[in-house]
C-alpha cells in the first residue's frame, strides 16, 4: 500500500491558510455567493464542492463522466458492509425511520437521533471515520424502540420470518452496547488485530491464522507478486479458512454487477483507445476476481496520461485492515485541470533529481524515478471510502514492483481544498492557535500554495521514492505500514519544500513560503490535530500517526539547540520554530531512518518509533487544546455533498450532462439510500 490518500479533511490545517487561495478570474465570480457549509453536527461539517470547467468538457466527456459516477455510486453498499458485518441493517433501519416517523420531530430526542443517523451516513457504518471508535448515541434503546414502531410506510430490513420486534431486540446491544464492537479496527500489538477488530475483512479466524494462511502462498522470491487478499474475506467455514472473492457472482457480486454496468457504458464513449482499454480490463478483473488482471489494469492506467476524464475504482486503500492487506472499495471521478497540473509537472519532470539529492542511503535509492505522472484534477464525483470524506491528494497504484517498473500517478485535487479554504474564511481558528501575528500573516500568505506544494511532493515524489530490498514486502511492517509510509512521504515532502530547488524552478516564491508549512506541521502534529481526539484515548488513525511521531521527533532531537521552543504567552500553549535550516536537516535525519525501515523491513523499529513518538498523548496539553478549540464552535472534520448530474438526451441517446449542487444533506444520504442499495 504505497499511495497513500492525504486525508486532511481538516477542518484544522485548511483553518489555518483560509483566505490565501484565490479562484482564477473567470470563475470567481460565480463563485463569490455559493454556499459552501450546508450542515454542521458532531464533530462534522458537510460541504458542498464545485466543479469549474465541466460546462467546457466536450458532450462525449460529460457522458464518460456520468457513467464512471453511477459506478461509482453503486459501490455504496459494499463499504458500509466491509466496515462492519451489520452496517447495511443498521443503515436501512436509520433511513426508514427518517422517512417514516410520525411522532414529534421537533423534541431533543430526535435532533440527537438525527446527529447520530448523520453520523453513521458519513463515516459508512457506527464506527468513527477517523478514530474507528464505535459511534454511541445520545438517545435511549427506548426512544430507538419508539421510532422503529413509529415509523410507517416504510421498509424494514426484516430477515425471512423474523418480526420488528425481534429487529429492535438483535440491534440494540450492537447500537447501545460500548461493550459489543468498540473498535473498527483495533491497533494494540498486545492484543490479536485481527479478534479484537470489528471490520467485515475477517470472520472467525485469529491474526495468527491469517498471518499463517497468506505465509503459504505468498512466494517472497516472485519479483512481481499480486496484492494477495486485496480483494477478499478470509473466514472459517466446517473448520477450513477459505477466501470469499469480490467479483461477479461473488461476494458482493449484485453490487459489482450494476457497477460493470456503468462501466461498460463508460467504455462505449472513452477518449482514446488505451482509456477504453483500461476500462475493459477492469471488468475484467471484477468478472473474475483475478488480481492478475488488477495488476494488468493498473499498469495500463498508469500509462493513460492522455486522456483528460480520468478515474479511480475498486478494492484499493488497506488502511481498515489491522493487517494492511485487505482493500476498501472507493471511487473518485475526475478531469485535468490544466492549468495546475503545470506545477505538479515542474516537480515531476525533476523526479530524478530529488531522487539522487534524498538524503536516504545510496543502497535505498532508485536507479531511475520511472514514470512519476502528476497531475491536478477537478473532483467530479465521490464514492465509497471517499465519500463523504474525501482525500485532497492520492498516489496509485500502490504495489511497489508496479510503480518501480511502470511509475505511478499523483493527483491534488484543488476543487476539493478549494471548498476547505471558502468555507473557512472567517474562521477564528487561525488566530487561537498562532503564536503571533508575523507567523499568522506568512501563513495566510504563502500557507495555500505551500499546502499544495507539501501535498504534490508527498504524493507525486514521496510515495514513488526509495525502493525495497529483494524480498521485503510492504506488509513486513503489519499494522505500522501506514503510519510509516505516510511519515516517509512526509518526511520527504518536508525536507524538499526548503531546498532553494524549488524556487529556482518556480514552484515555490521564496523561502519564506516553506516556513510558513513548517509552522502548519508543526502545530498540527504537537497540538492541535489533539482536538480530533477524545480525552484519555491515545491517537490512532495512520496520517495522525504520522504526522504526531514526525513533529515529536524532530522537536524532541532539536531540544539541544532549541530548534523549537514550546512557550506560554497568556496561559496558552504555543510551539514556536526557532532555527528552519537545523529544522530542515532533522526531518532529513528521520528520513533517512524511515526509509531503511522501509527498504528492510524493519518491524520492531517500526513499532518502536510509532508507539514512542506516535501514539501517545500529553494529557494536559489535551486538555488546554480541547478548552480553547471548544470555545470556537468549530467541526474538526469535514465532507461533502456530491454534486448532481443529469443526462439529456434527444432520439434516445445523451447529448448532455447537467451539474448541479444540492444542499440538502439528508436528502442526498436517502436518495442515495434507495437508488443505490442493492446488498
Amino acid at each position: 500500500m504505497r499511495k497513500m490518500m492525504v486525508l486532511l479533511m481538516l477542518g484544522f490545517v485548511i483553518l489555518f491558510v483560509a483566505g490565501c487561495k484565490k479562484a482564477p478570474e473567470s470563475t470567481a465570480k460565480a463563485r463569490q455567493d455559493f454556499k459552501w457549509q450546508v450542515d454542521q453536527f458532531a464533530d462534522i461539517r458537510i460541504l458542498r464542492y464545485q466543479v469549474p470547467g465541466f460546462e467546457e468538457l466536450t458532450p462525449q466527456q460529460k457522458e464518460l463522466i456520468y457513467y464512471l459516477s453511477e459506478a461509482a455510486l453503486w459501490g455504496r453498499d459494499i463499504i458500509f458492509d466491509q466496515n462492519y458485518r451489520h452496517n447495511l441493517k443498521i443503515r436501512k433501519t436509520l433511513d426508514a425511520i427518517v422517512e417514516g416517523y410520525q411522532g414529534d420531530r421537533t423534541t431533543p430526542e430526535w435532533e440527537k437521533f438525527m446527529v447520530y443517523t448523520k453520523r453513521v451516513w458519513f463515516s459508512n457504518g457506527i464506527h468513527h471515520h477517523y478514530s474507528t471508535d464505535k459511534i454511541l448515541p445520545e438517545f435511549s434503546p427506548e426512544y430507538f424502540e419508539a421510532l422503529v414502531k413509529g415509523s410507517q410506510g416504510v421498509k424494514f430490513p426484516l430477515e425471512e420470518g423474523q418480526s420488528l420486534d425481534e429487529l429492535i431486540a438483535f440491534l440494540k446491544p450492537i447500537i447501545f452496547d460500548p461493550k459489543v464492537d468498540p473498535k473498527k479496527v483495533c491497533q494494540d500489538p498486545s492484543l490479536d488485530l485481527v479478534a479484537n477488530s470489528a471490520v467485515n475483512f475477517y470472520e472467525g479466524v485469529t491474526q495468527k491464522e491469517v498471518e499463517e494462511y497468506y505465509a503459504r502462498l505468498i512466494d517472497k522470491n516472485d519479483p512481481t507478486p499480486i496484492s494477495y487478499g486485496l480483494n477478499s474475506r478470509l473466514v472459517k467455514k466446517d473448520g477450513k479458512i477459505v477466501e470469499e472473492v469480490y467479483r461477479l457472482g461473488g461476494k458482493y457480486g449484485q453490487a459489482i454487477e450494476k457497477i460493470v454496468y456503468w462501466l461498460e457504458k463508460a467504455a462505449t464513449v472513452a477518449e482514446n483507445d488505451l482509456q477504453r482499454q483500461v476500462i475493459e480490463k477492469l471488468i475484467e478483473y471484477y468478472r473474475t476476481g483475478d488480481l492478475k488482471k488488477f495488476d494488468e489494469y493498473n499498469i495500463l492506467w498508469v500509462k493513460d496520461t492522455e486522456s483528460v476524464v480520468d478515474f479511480v475504482n475498486g478494492f484499493i486503500e488497506v488502511y481498515n485492515d489491522p493487517l494492511g492487506m485487505k482493500g476498501t472499495w472507493e471511487a473518485l471521478v475526475n478531469f485535468k485541470n490544466l492549468e495546475a497540473t503545470k506545477r505538479v509537472a515542474t516537480i515531476s519532470a525533476n523526479a530524478q533529481w530529488f531522487e539522487e539529492q534524498s538524503p536516504i542511503d545510496p543502497r535505498f535509492k532508485r536507479e531511475k524515478a520511472t514514470g512519476v505522472s502528476a497531475k491536478v484534477i477537478t473532483a467530479a464525483m465521490l464514492g465509497g471510502d471517499c465519500y463523504p470524506s474525501t482525500p485532497i491528494g492520492i498516489n496509485l497504484p500502490n504495489a511497489n514492483w508496479i510503480r518501480r517498473m511502470h511509475g505511478s500517478k499523483s493527483v491534488t485535487l484543488e476543487n476539493i481544498t478549494y471548498a476547505y479554504d471558502q468555507s473557512s474564511l472567517d474562521s477564528p481558528f487561525g488566530k487561537e492557535f498562532t503564536y503571533n501575528e508575523e507567523i499568522l500573516e506568512r501563513i495566510k500568505k504563502y500557507g495555500s500554495l505551500a499546502g499544495n506544494v507539501h501535498t504534490d511532493l508527498h504524493e507525486c515524489l514521496g510515495h514513488g521514492s526509495g525502493k525495497l530490498l529483494p524480498g521485503v514486502k510492504s506488509e513486513d511492517l503489519k499494522n505500522y505500514h501506514s503510519p510509516i509510509e505516510e511519515a516517509r512521504a512526509d518526511l520527504f515532502a518536508l525536507y524538499f519544500i526548503m531546498d532553494p530547488k524549488l524556487v529556482e524552478l518556480g514552484v515555490l516564491p521564496n523561502e519564506e513560503a516553506a516556513k510558513a508549512e513548517y509552522d502548519v506541521q508543526i502545530r498540527n502534529g504537537l497540538m492541535t490535530q489533539l482536538v480530533r481526539i477524545e480525552p484519555g484515548k491515545n491517537i490512532e488513525q495512520a496520517h495522525m500517526r504520522a504526522r504526531a511521531l514526525v513533529s515529536h521527533w524532530v522537536y524532541e532531537k532539536g531540544k539541544p539547540d532549541n530548534v523549537i521552543s514550546r512557550v506560554k504567552k497568556d496561559g496558552k500553549t504555543y510551539f514556536v520554530i526557532n532555527d528552519y535550516q537545523k529544522l530542515r536537516q532533522l526531518y532529513g535525519e528521520l528520513l533517512k531512518e524511515v526509509q531503511r525501515i522501509t527498504s528492510e523491513g524493519d518491524y520492531e523499529a517500526a513499532k518502536n518509533l510509532v508507539e514512542t513518538y506516535g501514539v501517545k498523548v500529553d494529557p494536559e496539553l489535551h486538555q488546554e487544546v480541547l478548552e480553547r478549540y471548544r470555545k470556537l464552535n468549530l467541526a474538526p472534520y469535514a465532507g461533502f455533498i456530491n454534486p448532481e448530474l443529469e443526462p439529456v438526451y434527444e432520439n434516445g441517446k445523451i447529448v448532455d450532462v447537467k451539474i448541479s449542487y444540492p444542499e440538502d444533506y439528508v436528502k442526498q444520504m436517502l436518495k442515495y439510500g434507495k437508488e443505490y442499495s442493492i446488498l
